[in-house]
This record gives structure tokens, sequence and C-alpha cells, in this order.
């Protein structure tokens, strides 16, 4: 079966006005044309679904379904063009956000507070997802902004400088590498980890360093969110990666040393992008000038 939209408003024109004359008129169709497009409709069912008569036309069984169906199809898509005309004004919609784990905890909690109190009709679906995932995302228009470590692809993506977002070694002041003057990631590997939920985007990202270096973190106990991390640590739990953010977010505390990393990987940018800026809906371009001017 073939049926257009115009098909089915004709169809149901017809039924209303109880023949095809009337209903073609109502269609601003001629009634040629009419007369074709119900012809073509029951050739490629097979099924007839208006019984002519001298008075004009009625349903059939099949024509009553076909009716009943056809009125759901039109409201559903009048709703639907009513709504994509709000979108369109940027009176109303929802943003798709992706962020890694710095980028959700530390910097937006107030930024998209303050936007969602200016903006009272929008919505941010907010997802963290590691910053690879979340650059493929992007360029399959599963999500309309993300922002993403620069040590990943962004090739196809259109880019803006969000934050610099630097890591961190801590450890407790009296571990063992607390008397170093330089350490390496890879000279950390031979000791126990904390670390954040195994499915936050930093804790994959570190493991896949780790993958890197030849060696495998030990992770020893796993927290939810980084002041839980710093806490564990400052209790001796074990070292850390953390943002510097982070870090000086959490008043001094004199139980935990911290090391500047050296790796390059260690001295990330967040960055803010899309497939392409231009061609946002409002409703994103909207956020997407927020956090730029963040």
């Amino acid at each position: 079966m073939h049926f257009d939209l115009t098909d089915l408003r004709l169809y149901l024109n017809i039924l209303d006005s109880g023949n095809i004359t009337a209903g073609a008129a109502r269609s601003h169709l001629s009634l040629a044309a009419a007369s074709a497009r119900i012809r073509a409709m029951e050739a490629s069912s097979g099924i007839e679904f208006l019984a002519r008569n001298r008075r004009g036309v009625s349903p059939t069984p099949a024509g009553d379904a076909l009716a009943r169906h056809a009125r759901v199809l039109l409201q559903q898509t009048e709703r639907m063009q009513q709504e994509l005309a709000e979108y369109a004004k940027g009176v109303k919609g929802q943003v798709r956000l992706l962020c890694n784990t710095t980028a959700i905890t530390e910097y937006l909690p107030e930024l998209l507070a303050d936007f969602l109190h200016d903006h009272p009709n929008l919505s941010i679906d907010l997802q963290e997802l590691p910053s690879t995932r979340i650059t493929h995302a992007l360029r399959q228009g599963a999500a309309d902004l993300g922002i993403v470590s620069d040590a990943v692809d962004i090739t196809g993506l259109q880019a803006r400088a969000f934050r610099d977002d630097p890591l961190a070694l801590i450890m407790p002041g009296d571990h063992p590498l607390a008397s170093a003057q330089v350490l390496s990631f890879a000279d950390t590997l031979s000791h126990d980890y904390v670390s954040l939920n195994a499915n936050s985007a930093l804790a994959v990202y570190l493991e896949e360093q780790a993958l890197h270096a030849g060696l495998r973190m030990q992770v020893r106990i796993r927290a939810d969110g980084f002041d839980g991390v710093m806490r564990m640590v400052a209790r001796g739990a074990g070292l850390a990666i953390v943002p510097v953010a982070a870090l000086e977010r959490r008043p001094y505390e004199p139980a935990i040393k911290s090391f500047a990393l050296h790796e390059p990987w260690g001295q990330r940018k967040l960055l803010l992008c899309a497939r392409d800026f231009a061609v946002l809906p409002a409703y994103a371009k909207a956020l997407l000038q927020a956090l730029s001017h963040s």
C-alpha cells in the first residue's frame, strides 16, 4: 500500500461530505484527480474502501478501518508540525548535551542551572560519556553538543575552546612515592589506586592511558565523585588522578600531596563540539552561546 497524506485527507473529506465531488473540492483537487487517487488507493491495496450509490458514497468495512487510522495519523502529523514549528522558533525544545566526567561535575552544574532559569521552555538531556563516544555520537547526529577532551580525534566536527582541564596525581602524605620530586604515570601503576565508578568517562580514560603504557591500573576501590575519591586518598586508601579544578575546589587538605602530570594527555583542554554549529536548532544555539561566553 502506498498512501500519502494527501490521499488520506482526500478520503476523509469524501466521507465527511458524502460524495467524491464535494470531497475533491474540499481537498482543492479536480474531480478527475480525486477519482484517480481513490482508484489508485483501492488498486494498491486490493480492497474497495468506498461503496458507490446514487446518493454518493459510503465506507465499506475496510473503509471504516482506513478512516479510523487516517484520522489518528493526520492528528499526529498536525501535532508534530505544531511542535516542530515551536522548535524552529526556539520557543520550546530539549538540547542533547554529552560531556566527560570533569565537565559534568566541575564546570556545568551552575552554568546549566542558570541557563534553565533564563530559558523556562527549554530542557537539557545531559549524559556523561567518554570523549571518544561523544565524538562518535555527534558525527552520527545522536546529540546536539558535546564537551570532550582535546586528546580525542575531532575530525568532521566543529570545536570551540571551553576550559583548560589539567589533571593532577594525588596521594596520602605518607605514601612511599610522596618524597619523589617528579613522577610519571607509569611509575605509579605498581601501586593501589582509588578510582571513579568504572563507567565514568575519566575512569575509562585513565585505564586506556595505563594500557598505552603496557600496564594496568590496580584499582583498590571505586567512589562516586571526586570528593569521595579525595577523602579516601586523604585516609590512605591509595593514589588517584583528579582534575586540578576538583582539587582546588576542596578546602586545603594537608593529608594529601599532589603532583602535576607531565604527560601530554594530563594537560587536557576541554572543547565544545558539534557537527555544525551553524545548523543547530535555535534552542541548541542558545545553549551554545551560553557555554561559549561563560
